[in-house]
């Protein structure tokens, strides 16, 4: 199983967590309210502890759960204590009305946070296409894209605990079309679909 530290307190980080400790693994809660990681860890139960923000993550995998404006700053604020870690960026850069992304260019949260990770550091796009009440109550498929092969094999481990499929799209560079996969997947909630209630997934067809 995979040792795992989410930074961050909010649903998705509760949500990712609760699955974890279902699943076996080792977690840690990281935020800037400490009373709120030291919650988050109690209601997680299954060892999950509660580390000091800015510290060295006591897991493997990092997964950075905030909002997509936070990204690349606490991965800069963190610097050197994520060395050799896999960050795993889960945010989707939504525009005001939910229609595109907030930047423009051909670009990720995630390829943004690896121009500024520290040595060693593998950066993995995964989990922004699926809505948190499905991740939460759902078998979901995951789409996930990073550079890194061990690292890519470790985060689909850790999916794959999950009771998820993951599904590997590729090079880190597919992280920009896995953040326009998002804008789609609110897209089609609020128009062919009409609800939250589903996730995109593949269906394999045979002759």
């Amino acid at each position: 199983m995979s040792s795992i530290t989410l930074i961050g307190t909010g649903n998705m980080a509760r949500t990712i967590g609760t699955l974890a400790v279902a699943g076996g693994n080792t977690v840690e809660v990281m935020g800037r309210d400490q009373s709120k990681a030291d919650d988050l860890a109690k209601v997680l139960g299954g060892g999950a502890t509660a580390g000091q923000w800015g510290a060295v993550p006591a897991g493997d995998i990092v997964i950075t759960a905030l909002l997509y404006a936070g990204v690349v700053p606490v991965v800069a604020e963190y610097g050197d204590a994520l060395a050799g870690k896999i960050i795993v960026d889960i945010s989707n850069p939504f525009n005001a009305t939910f229609d595109g992304l907030a930047h423009s260019e051909p670009t990720s949260i995630a390829q943004e946070v690896a121009k500024i990770a520290p040595a060693g550091a593998s950066v993995i796009k995964a989990f922004n296409t699926v809505f948190r009440n499905v991740l939460a109550e759902g078998r979901p498929d995951v789409f996930f894209a990073g550079d890194n092969p061990q690292a890519k094999a470790d985060v689909a481990a850790f999916i794959a605990s999950l009771g998820l499929r993951p599904l590997d799209v590729g090079g880190l560079k597919m992280a920009h079309w896995l953040e326009g996969a998002g804008v789609l997947t609110v897209g089609l909630a609020g128009n062919g679909i009409g609800h939250g209630n589903f996730a995109m997934g593949v269906n394999e067809f045979t002759d």
